[in-house]
C-alpha cells in the first residue's frame, strides 16, 4: 500500500474538547442520546474541519484506575472511527456506571449505535463497501 493512501488514525489535541465552556455549549445547545454504557451529546458546528471529542467520567464509575481505563477505551473508539464521522461536530461522551464493567467491544458497539442514531456517521464510500464484500 503506498504511504500516501493510508488513513491516519491519530488523536491530536486539536481533536479534543478541553475547555469547560465547550462542554457547557454542547450541553446547552446540542442534543443527547443515551445508551446502556455511554451517553452522547452532539453539537453541529459550522466551520469546523474535523470532529472533536470530550469525555466525562465521574467518580461514581469507580476509582481512578477504572475511570482512566474507561477513558482510554472511549478515546480509542473515537480514534478508530473518526474517519467515519461527519465533519464539524463536537461530541461529548459521558460514561455511565455500567461502562466500568463493559468490555471494549460492548463500549464500541454502544457508542457506534448511538452515533448512528444521532446521524453523525458519514455514508460509506464505494471503496469501503467493496472491501467489505
Amino acid at each position: 500500500m503506498p504511504p500516501g493512501s493510508r488513513e491516519r488514525f491519530r488523536f491530536p489535541k486539536a481533536s479534543r474538547l478541553t475547555r469547560t465552556a465547550e462542554f457547557a455549549l454542547v450541553k446547552k445547545e446540542g442534543k443527547a442520546w443515551t445508551g446502556r454504557h455511554v451517553s452522547l451529546g452532539i453539537l453541529h458546528r459550522a466551520g469546523e474541519r474535523a470532529a472533536r471529542l470530550g469525555i466525562i467520567t465521574t467518580r461514581r464509575i469507580g476509582q481512578a484506575v477504572i475511570r482512566n481505563r474507561v477513558r482510554r477505551r472511549l478515546r480509542e473508539i473515537f480514534r478508530l472511527n473518526q474517519h467515519q464521522l461527519v465533519t464539524g461536530i463536537w461530541i461529548v461522551t459521558i460514561a455511565r456506571v455500567s461502562a466500568a464493567d463493559a468490555t471494549f467491544h460492548q463500549l464500541e458497539r454502544d457508542w457506534l449505535r448511538l452515533a448512528g442514531r444521532a446521524s453523525i456517521l458519514a455514508p460509506a464510500s464505494h471503496d469501503q463497501v467493496d472491501n467489505k464484500l
